[in-house]
């Protein structure tokens, strides 16, 4: 594990698009599809991160809550599956039904989309707006496994709660902190 921070995709950019394996239907799905008129949250996170795994009871519980107001969440792991197994689709589809996970799992087995969206780590959170135009790009919340900040999600939840407000969105953000992207070797230096 290398603790990385985000690349801090810029702020306006439009949201790549992609089509991906959704590992809990088994079913193709494309951002087009899976977009909210309102808010869409994309993250970047995996089965075996610390980081992910110590904001997840917290996470599922953010997504319920904004989900209830209309904001799409689409969560895609990148890694390379052939070295990282625990990370491949299957045991995605076994996290994912045993975590209740609320939205798709998607499974980018090229990379191609963690590196449209400049994904540098898991867990990583873009924000986009009705436009798909990217609001907020960075952290959970301050916690990480070992400092002493609860797991809360506000940095998350306030941009989401400035965006249902027609507020705009503090670009003042801080880049989430984990894993490495656990990049095939091909795309480590491309």
């Amino acid at each position: 594990m290398t603790l990385t921070t985000s690349q801090m995709l810029p702020l306006n950019t439009k949201a790549p698009d992609f089509s991906l394996l959704d590992t809990l239907s088994g079913k193709t799905l494309s951002l087009n599809e899976l977009k909210s008129s309102i808010a869409t949250v994309i993250m970047f996170i995996c089965n075996h991160c610390p980081y992910v795994l110590h904001i997840q009871k917290e996470l599922i519980l953010l997504c319920k809550k904004y989900q209830s107001k209309g904001v799409r969440f689409i969560a895609i792991s990148s890694n390379d599956a052939e070295h990282y197994p625990e990370d491949g689709p299957n045991k995605m589809k076994e996290m994912a039904e045993k975590k209740q996970y609320p939205f798709p799992y998607l499974y980018d087995p090229t990379q191609t989309v963690a590196k449209s969206y400049h994904a540098a780590c898991t867990p990583d959170f873009y924000v986009f707006d009705k436009e798909l135009l990217c609001v907020y790009r960075g952290r959970f919340d301050e916690s990480s496994p070992g400092n002493p900040f609860p797991v809360t999600g506000k940095d998350l939840a306030q941009a989401l709660d400035d965006l249902l407000a027609g507020k705009p969105v503090n670009p003042d953000q801080k880049p989430s902190m984990g894993c490495n992207i656990k990049w095939k070797k091909f795309n480590r230096n491309s």
